[in-house]
C-alpha cells in the first residue's frame, strides 16, 4: 500500500500543537516541521499526526 499524498493546503489550517506557530512541509521526510518547538510531526497515509508524543525531536539529527 502506498502512502496517500499530503495536501499542502492543509498547512493553512494547521499549527504546532505546542507553540501554535506555523509549520513547514518536509516532503523528503514526509513531516510537518515546527522550528519553534524543535519538533517534526510525521505524515502517515497523507494525514499529519499532530501528537507531541509521536513527534521527532529535531535535535536528534545533530551530531
Amino acid at each position: 500500500m502506498t502512502d496517500a499524498p499530503f495536501d499542502p493546503k492543509m498547512l493553512e489550517a494547521l499549527v504546532c500543537p505546542r507553540t501554535q506557530t506555523t509549520l513547514h512541509y518536509d516532503s523528503t521526510r514526509q513531516e510537518l516541521v515546527s522550528t519553534a518547538a524543535g519538533l517534526a510531526f510525521p505524515i502517515r497515509g497523507g494525514i499529519p499526526v499532530m501528537l507531541i508524543d509521536e513527534a521527532r525531536r529535531l535535535d536528534e539529527d545533530a551530531p
